[in-house]
């Protein structure tokens, strides 16, 4: 276990790499457009990384396209693009503190998560789909026995990923992975806020193997990087995490150009339902709280709204009250922290301002609600909890992305069913019950993509993630992530009489 102290010796002496990564090479910056990299848990500059531009793009585009057709990647054997991927997976593990370091200083994360969680959540995600591309097979149809019609899947050809700053390794494995597993070539664009550990991800697929210019990353903003990817005529696929608005940018930018394939996860505002009949209540609360305040809340499937039976109500919320302390925001760097700095300025003021618009409307503020000062900055917000709130408040209507939970009663299955359903989101559900029946009986009626009984926001390789509604479509991992980047195809043969 490492000390702050040896954390932050090594984030003094840490390398930021500033440049696209194409064909293999960090690209000389063709413009003059650079975005600052903020760390937010001291506002201190990391560095300023280049925007890559529409020339930018095109040449990713180009090399990606050339390496596919070429079949320096789509063409190996299922077996050797295993190796590679195995190999890429061992060099993640290897690379864990400067990975983690570079996602915590960045987004604000604690360097703890990021080195326990994240990088070995991402190395085991390569891992899994490196494991398994070599056991899919494909199908043969029922024809007459003169004819043989073979089903098997063909890889998309050239995929834009654009993934989300709050897991940045993370999100970027869960689209790798089986992207390039399929045999796809891939054009990686992370988010502006957390560039860092994408790129040196790039350096370490080339050390493992990878072809190069099958993986390329463009650091850049959406306004410019994101809407070139999504507008260009020669990507087959753009696959995101990211906000439901900007996810419909991508939609729009697929139907004004080549029609591409868009697979979106996007926000959420998930319930968590907690009726009296749960057997252990000090668990659930342990987990209602881990639920919201994990990860500073910036957690698309977080379970920002929690339903608790009327009956159990005030106890529960006692025990849920004495579990937030437990989630004080503090150093990043500092393994005691439990939480760390929201991801900038301009987003803790968000979260503050639904912090003030909640109190305006009327919800009583039972914890929290205030901005820290660590270090310099005040991109730190106590874990807020709010009871008394209308299902007609911004505070249960909108994806706030922070620590701040809203806590509602209801009195009856239905009514418990109807609340959490009254959301534009389908993302993810939590519900806790001792009764077997009414576990099958509300998780099927409730709109989400995953349902978590007693645990919340239950998640593994193995299993698909995403939701329906304004939350998106689409599934990550699992085998089923293969379909957003293979395409199906029928060779049909018809045979000699």
């Amino acid at each position: 276990m490492w000390t702050q102290q040896k954390w932050q010796q090594r984030a003094e002496q840490q390398h930021f790499i500033q440049r696209a990564i194409i064909d293999g090479q960090k690209l000389t910056s063709v413009s003059e457009k650079t975005f600052a990299v903020i760390n937010p848990a001291t506002q201190r500059l990391l560095a300023e990384v280049d925007i890559s531009e529409q020339i930018t793009v095109n040449r990713a585009v180009n090399v990606a396209r050339r390496c596919f057709e070429r079949g320096d990647w789509s063409q190996q054997s299922p077996a050797s693009r295993k190796q590679v991927l195995l190999r890429l997976a061992d060099l993640i593990m290897q690379h864990a503190d400067e990975l983690a370091l570079l996602d915590s200083l960045s987004m604000g994360k604690t360097v703890t998560d990021a080195r326990e969680l994240d990088v070995p959540g991402a190395a085991g995600v390569f891992r899994w789909y490196a494991e398994s591309l070599d056991k899919l097979y494909g199908q043969i149809a029922p024809t007459a026995q003169s004819a043989v019609a073979m089903i098997t899947r063909a890889p998309l050809g050239v995929i834009a990923a654009v993934v989300p700053w709050n897991f940045p390794l993370d999100m970027a494995a869960w689209k790798l992975a089986p992207a390039l597993a399929a045999g796809n070539s891939v054009i990686l664009k992370p988010a502006e806020q957390s560039p860092f550990s994408a790129l040196r991800l790039a350096e370490l697929a080339l050390e493992a193997g990878l072809p190069p210019g099958v993986l390329n990353v463009l650091p850049g903003n959406g306004e410019i990087t994101g809407k070139a990817l999504g507008l260009h005529e020669d990507i087959d696929a753009v696959v995101f995490t990211g906000s439901t608005q900007v996810g419909k940018y991508f939609m729009h930018y697929a139907a004004q150009s080549n029609l591409k394939q868009v697979w979106l996860e996007c926000g959420g505002k998930s319930p968590n339902l907690i009726f009296a009949d749960c057997h252990n209540l000090d668990l659930a609360a342990e987990k209602a709280a881990a639920a919201i305040f994990f990860n500073q809340g910036e957690v698309c499937s977080a379970n920002s709204r929690l339903l608790v039976e009327h009956s159990i109500h005030h106890e529960f919320v006692e025990r849920l009250l004495a579990q937030a302390q437990n989630w004080q925001p503090g150093d990043p760097l500092d393994p005691a922290s439990r939480a760390g700095a929201m991801v900038s300025s301009r987003h803790s003021d968000r979260v503050m301002s639904y912090i003030q618009v909640a109190r305006e409307q009327g919800a009583e503020l039972r914890c929290g609600g205030e901005r820290l000062t660590i270090n310099g900055s005040n991109n730190f917000i106590q874990p807020t909890i709010f009871t008394g709130v209308r299902s007609d408040m911004q505070l249960v209507k909108e994806e706030i992305f922070g620590p701040v939970l809203a806590v509602m009663p209801f009195d009856s299955e239905e009514q418990a069913i109807a609340l959490a359903n009254d959301s534009i989101y389908g993302l993810a559900a939590s519900l806790w019950s001792g009764d077997l029946s009414r576990a099958h009986r509300v998780a099927q009626r409730l709109n989400a993509g995953t349902v978590s009984v007693n645990t919340i926001d239950a998640i593994d390789v193995s299993v698909p993630f995403g939701g329906g509604k304004q939350s998106g479509f689409g599934r990550d991992l699992s085998l089923h992530a293969f379909d957003k980047f293979t395409q199906l195809k029928t060779t049909w043969i018809q045979l000699c009489q």
